[in-house]
Parts: C-alpha cells; sequence; structure tokens
C-alpha cells in the first residue's frame, strides 16, 4: 500500500488494493518458504563472484543496485517510489526470475547447489531488512526464522557494494529472459499448455555465452533435450529453439482457429481501411474517432502479421 503513498496527499485506498497487497505478502511468504524448505541460509560468507553462474551474480548485483537506489529514494523521502522499487525487486526479480532459473541447479545439489543456497539466504537476507520499515510484521517473522538472529530491528541497515556488480551477468540473464519469454509466448500462441513438456533443440547457446545455462533455459520453459520431429521454430537473442510438437496440439484445430481469427483481423482492417480512405468521413468525423480507428488498423495489421507467421510455423 506504501507503493501509493506520496508526501502532502490522503493515501486513497480500495479494495483490490489492499487485495493486491495481501497477494504480495503471500507471495513473499511463500517465497521465503521455499527457499528455507531448499537450504537457503546465512552460514558463512557467500562465495567469491567468480566462483559464482551468472544467475547468482545477476540476482546479487540487482540487490546491489535495488538497495542503492532504494536509500537514495528513501533520502529523498520519496517512500512511493522506493517502495514500488523494491515490490519489482521482490516479485520479478527473486521471485518470478532467479527462483525459476535456480530450480535446476537446487534439484541438481552438489557444489553450485550450496552456493547458490547461501546466495539466496544473502538476498533473502538484505531484502528483508530493506523491505522492514514499510512491512515490519511479516518481515521480522521470515527474517528471524532464515537468519535465528534476536530481531530484525536491532540488524544492520543493508549496504551495497557497487565495485562487486557484475553488468556481464545482467547481460547474460537478460538474454536468458527474452528466451524464455519467447518460447512462452509462442507455446501459448500455439495452445500448448504450460505443464506440457515438449522436445526442443536449441542452437546458438555457445556463441550467446548461455551453454552452460541450457539445463535452467530447458527447467523453466518444459523443454526436453531429445531427438523429434522438429517442425517450428523461433529465434531470440541469436539462439534458435526448434520444437517437436506431434501430440502436444491439434494441429487440425490450431490451424482452423488461427485461419479463422485471421479472416476476422482482415475484415476488421479492412473495416477501418474504408473508412480511413474516406475523406469525407474524415474531414467531419472527431480527432478521437479518427484516432481510435488509426489505432484499430494498426492494431488489426499487427494481428494479421502475427497470425500469418504461427500459420507458416505449423507443420504442414
Amino acid at each position: 500500500l506504501a507503493k501509493g503513498a506520496n508526501p502532502g496527499t490522503d493515501q486513497a485506498l480500495a479494495e483490490d488494493w489492499i487485495a493486491g497487497s495481501r497477494n504480495f505478502a503471500t507471495k513473499l511468504w511463500n517465497a521465503s518458504r521455499f527457499a528455507m524448505m531448499n537450504g537457503a541460509n546465512v552460514s558463512g560468507e557467500v562465495a567469491a563472484r567468480s566462483e559464482l553462474t551468472a544467475i547468482d551474480n545477476w540476482i546479487l548485483t540487482r540487490l546491489d543496485q535495488t538497495i542503492s537506489e532504494a536509500d537514495d529514494l528513501f533520502e529523498k523521502y520519496e517512500f512511493a517510489k522506493a517502495c514500488d522499487l523494491i515490490y519489482h525487486f521482490a516479485w520479478n526479480d527473486l521471485c518470478d526470475w532467479y527462483l525459476e532459473l535456480s530450480k535446476s541447479t537446487f534439484n541438481a545439489g552438489g557444489a553450485p547447489a550450496e552456493k547458490s543456497k547461501r546466495v539466496l539466504g544473502e538476498v533473502l537476507d538484505q531484502l528483508l531488512r530493506l523491505m522492514h520499515p514499510v512491512m515490519p510484521f511479516i518481515t521480522e517473522e521470515l527474517w528471524c526464522a532464515l537468519t535465528n538472529g534476536e530481531s530484525l530491528m536491532i540488524a544492520q541497515w543493508p549496504i551495497a557494494d557497487a565495485a562487486k556488480q557484475d553488468l556481464k551477468s545482467v547481460e547474460l540473464v537478460n538474454k536468458m529472459q527474452e528466451i524464455v519469454t519467447e518460447i512462452r509466448r509462442f507455446r501459448a500462441d500455439q495452445g500448448i499448455k504450460t505443464t506440457a513438456k515438449i522436445a526442443a533443440k536449441f542452437t546458438g547457446l555457445t556463441e550467446a555465452g548461455l551453454a552452460d545455462y541450457e539445463d535452467a533455459l530447458r527447467f523453466i520453459v518444459k523443454c526436453e533435450g531429445k531427438d523429434g520431429n522438429f517442425s517450428a521454430k523461433v529465434e531470440v537473442a541469436k539462439v534458435v529453439i526448434e520444437f517437436d510438437l506431434t501430440g502436444a496440439i491439434d494441429l487440425v484445430a490450431e490451424r482452423a482457429r488461427l485461419t479463422k481469427d485471421l479472416a476476422t483481423a482482415q475484415k476488421d482492417r479492412d473495416t477501418a481501411k474504408v473508412k480511413l480512405d474516406n475523406e469525407g468521413f474524415m474531414a467531419k468525423a472527431p480527432m478521437e474517432v479518427v484516432t481510435e480507428i488509426r489505432a484499430r488498423f494498426a492494431e488489426t495489421n499487427a494481428d494479421i502479421e502475427r497470425l500469418t507467421a504461427l500459420l507458416e510455423k505449423l507443420p504442414k
């Protein structure tokens, strides 16, 4: 709720906002519980950055950046911006990306997993300290459970270390995010269930510097590394991903659905074009109407391009 608290103004409240804040608290609780169940800890020092994976270095770098930016915003009394920054780090960077990208490492076990568990413990420890001023009760409970410390209220405030930031790792994880996002979009467009595993072949990971992270990518997008009839592909960040869609979708039904959607988009595009080409209509129509029609024309053109590409990707 503090994300919407601006200095000098009353705090507006709505049930949806309160529900969203509750959901964030639940997300934080569940993420911390998952982390501790999987061995996150604060015992000993975090391994040297040179010994960590790009995924670990990325989250530590993002943590340092968040601490530095939040400190600056708190000093300026810009609490809403500081809280929004921390919120997105916790929800997006930590929960949506780091935990997902690290699951294959945790499952594999061994020395890399132990180092990642310590990194996760460090990130949670520092994040809970950073969030304590605006979420005192839940952060106190979680921090004490994680660290076995006396109280978060007397713990040291987080300190950023810009000298340890690894921007190369940030670049590598950005590539991973692009690849995962594109594969997820492709699966959704093809109507493949999010839980379904499909065979896929990755080409170009070595050139992209991601050869060591193929397992992490496959785990998060549920793509198995087995042979198959690779009939569809996408390319992102100079990496080509080919898919075997055999049995994953009903090709006849999917082709019929895409063809129907394409016909609808073409009809809408043609309707908008007729109005745009009508000089009399354009001269008399209110500007907001003209703007809406132009936007609709552009949107339908994009839909046609997307649907045509999807039809071309379907196996013949």
